[in-house]
């Protein structure tokens, strides 16, 4: 007969272990193998007690990784072997409160089908309860206020639960059992309808039912949802999207829609296997679809664009909504341009005043702010674009130590980072820092990520321009601060993306972003090897007439550009489109700038040389909203493709290489004399500047190349780069989890900070 010696284990285990099922799955697996002890949540992570036979404690060590739940990740293991002291049963204590807080906060995750078929079945207890969860799914980061993750420590605190859930929550064999948001419709939160001036007219199913029977009418509904409020309009009514629009002030940008089934979707785009993954995963984010030919959506939803930004119900709120409606909705957050998005009930009717006809309320506070992430699928990856429900706040293993960090990112798509115990966590998107109620939002976001960890920076990061807001914000701190350059920042971010050490080159292209020599960068080929910076490679510089209004102007953008070739003959070049755009006024005044040089700073820019081919090719003179211009381009070389490039020179000053681009608008122009159609010009363009990327890349020499930028948003352009550089050897890392666009400038600011980076030098620049 087998002698059985007790031994005692501990573990504490350091991810995603908190708000995911981590204590039931450890209770249970216990119990399997005849294991006595105790499993707690701690502000690290999670803590277990073993005891038994040696050999099952083992088991149980492995089956840990093997049997783990879906959503969970288990980052670090801790093992101490100690000797036994007799426990009788294997129990779930309360949380510790004990030590640093370095537990990873899960996100939000979307209704499991399990709460589905409860919300559905009329013989349930919880059928058609908006707010129903389990550990599988449910709110977290939007509800959550400080480590550890329990109840107590969120908004449902103000939520006693009653018999029925209580019962639930503690019996280790339901999959409730200490789901920290769970309730029902006798003890959780409900249901409101108000008119514009907060009076109630509706409660519970029945506030939901009349809300629909508002958006069949053509009316605007302002939905208070996950992590704050969405208006929703019919996206099929014309007249409702575009009413919408006046109202939120937004003239163009494409609204995202919800579906009430991915059969639906199929109807109106095409749905490749990855993004169907995607649509249905946990995260459901928002994914950029191509539509098809026809479709049943307004041309007002997404004017011009041949993508359809597409989500599925990810809340029981939001499936009941779409089970009710079983039409396309649009979407959209609910604020005013420029502002986040609104996550009181009071603040809505104030906020939204004059947009919303009518307001779906709930009384269950929301802690933050939490915007749909965005994904768009390119050459088989999932790309996140916008990083927010789902994903945020996201967790970047760093390489190195880290000291306790804030960075503040950027001036557009911001977002903000902490670092510490080895980790960056990146927060959800807070938008562009235009206006006041922006400014406020990202201090409210940086506060509130410290708060959750109990965590005191002891440096700030910023960008290296020093009119942002966000670094204004850092100098105010008072804390010891270090700026780093905007695309140096870029490649970082790609770089902590893919875990990589190594040294590489960072192709960095966007719009803007102030270089050390005090010109705009943004056409940047940035090597990193350690701390040392190089820039290897950039494009010619040329003249932005107006500054910033040629950012919001792409003709402007594309007149700067052709004075450096044309000088002032270009004013007579009235055939061009881009000319033709201003007035006589207009021009005359452009002329005195230009040969002036007043307030036109000089760039290297890629994007806005997308920019300004974009306004000479006719498809867009002013922006209505970030990136149309390039957007414009982009799917108009997607209809007429070419196998052709254009003609591109580059030269070596001895330090630095400069990619000239005089040829190719020359040759853009030869083009359009002769009769070529924009749409192969504009595909002709595109090929050029992923040949100018494989060219650069071969005169470096670097053999790890990394594709970083708001400009790797473009799939045209990202494909055919990656496809070059595979062919010819090269190792080529993308974006994954951090967006490539200025909402992944906090990461790489924080990687700079932990490896004490060396600041780029500023080099002679070829005007």
């Amino acid at each position: 007969m087998k002698v059985i010696t007790l031994q005692r284990l501990l573990i504490n285990i350091q991810g995603l272990v908190q708000g995911v099922g981590f204590r039931p799955f450890i209770y249970r697996l216990a119990g399997d193998l005849n294991l006595n002890g105790w499993v707690g949540n701690s502000p690290q992570g999670v803590q277990i007690e073993a005891e038994g036979d040696r050999g099952n404690l083992e088991r149980f060590v492995d089956r840990l990784d093997a049997d783990k739940p879906p959503l969970a990740m288990i980052n670090n293991k801790e093992l101490k072997w100690l000797d036994p002291v007799g426990y009788e049963e294997f129990t779930v204590r309360m949380s510790g409160k004990d030590g640093g807080k370095t537990a990873l906060v899960l996100p939000d995750i979307a209704t499991c089908p399990d709460c589905l078929d409860d919300i559905f079945d009329t013989s349930n207890r919880r059928y058609r309860y908006p707010f129903t969860n389990c550990t599988n799914c449910g709110p977290r980061y939007s509800i959550i206020n400080t480590l550890p993750y329990d109840r107590g420590n969120t908004t449902m605190r103000i939520f006693p639960m009653c018999k029925k859930c209580r019962e639930e929550y503690e019996d280790p064999a339901n999959r409730r059992f200490h789901a920290q948001p769970n309730a029902c419709l006798e003890c959780g939160p409900h249901l409101e309808l108000w008119d514009i001036n907060g009076n109630i007219f509706g409660m519970h199913d029945e506030a939901l039912l009349a809300a629909c029977d508002a958006v069949k009418q053509g009316r605007i509904l302002a939905l208070k949802g996950l992590g704050g409020f969405q208006l929703i309009v019919d996206a099929r009514n014309d007249d409702a999207v575009r009413l919408l629009r006046g109202r939120k002030g937004r003239e163009e940008k494409p609204f995202a829609l919800m579906y009430h089934s991915l059969e639906a979707v199929n109807n109106d785009c095409l749905v490749s296997d990855i993004e169907k993954k995607l649509l249905i995963s946990p995260q459901a984010p928002i994914t950029l679809l191509r539509k098809q030919k026809t479709n049943n959506i307004a041309d007002s939803a997404a004017p011009g664009n041949p993508y359809l930004g597409v989500m599925l119900p990810y809340t029981p709120l939001h499936h009941l909504l779409m089970h009710e409606l079983r039409f396309p909705i649009v979407a959209t957050s609910g604020n005013l341009t420029g502002e986040p998005i609104c996550i009181d009930e009071h603040e809505a009717l104030a906020r939204l005043k004059g947009v919303a006809d009518l307001y779906l309320v709930h009384n269950r506070p929301i802690a933050r702010q939490v915007d749909d992430s965005v994904v768009r699928v390119m050459h088989g990856y999932a790309m996140v674009i916008r990083n927010a429900r789902g994903y945020a706040p996201t967790p970047i293993r760093m390489i190195g130590r880290v000291k306790p960090c804030l960075a503040v990112g950027g001036h557009l798509k911001n977002s903000v980072a902490i670092a510490r115990e080895g980790c960056a966590f990146a927060s959800q998107h807070i938008g562009d820092l235009e206006t006041v109620e922006a400014y406020e939002a990202m201090k409210n976001v940086a506060v509130s990520l410290s708060d959750i960890y109990d965590f005191k920076p002891e440096s700030v990061v910023s960008d290296f321009h020093p009119d942002y807001l966000s670094t204004r914000f850092a100098a105010e701190t008072s804390l010891p601060m270090k700026k780093v350059q905007h695309h140096v920042a870029h490649v970082l971010a790609c770089m902590a993306d893919n875990d990589l050490d190594e040294p590489v080159l960072g192709i960095s292209w966007d719009g803007t972003g102030l270089g050390p020599d005090r010109t705009i960068w943004g056409g940047e080929f940035i090597r990193i090897n350690g701390r040392a910076v190089v820039r290897a490679a950039h494009f010619r510089l040329f003249p932005l007439p107006g500054g910033d209004s040629a950012i919001r102007e792409p003709r402007r953008t594309a007149l700067g550009l052709l004075y450096e070739i044309y000088g002032a003959d270009v004013f007579g070049m009235n055939e061009l489109k881009s000319i033709q755009s201003f007035d006589n006024y207009e021009l005359d005044v452009l002329r005195s700038v230009m040969k002036n040089g007043i307030n036109s700073p000089m760039t290297s820019s890629a994007g806005r040389l997308f920019d300004a081919v974009s306004s000479i090719l006719g498809f867009c003179q002013v922006s209505r909203y970030e990136g149309q211009a390039a957007m414009m381009l982009e799917y108009a070389g997607e209809t007429e493709t070419a196998k052709q490039s254009y003609h591109f020179e580059i030269r070596n000053n001895g330090r630095i290489l400069i990619i000239d681009w005089e040829p190719i608008i020359r040759d853009i122009i030869s083009d359009l004399y002769g009769g070529v159609v924009s749409g192969r010009i504009a595909s002709r363009f595109q090929n050029t500047m992923a040949d100018i990327i494989l060219s650069v890349t071969e005169k470096v020499g670097e053999k790890n190349v990394a594709l970083t930028g708001g400009c790797f948003q473009n799939k045209y352009l990202t494909e055919r780069v990656v496809r070059l550089l595979d062919s010819a050897g090269y190792k080529v890392y993308r974006h994954h989890r951090i967006p490539p666009n200025d909402g992944g400038i906090a990461v790489g600011q924080i990687v700079a900070a932990a490896r004490e980076m060396e600041d780029i030098e500023a080099q002679e620049m070829d005007q």
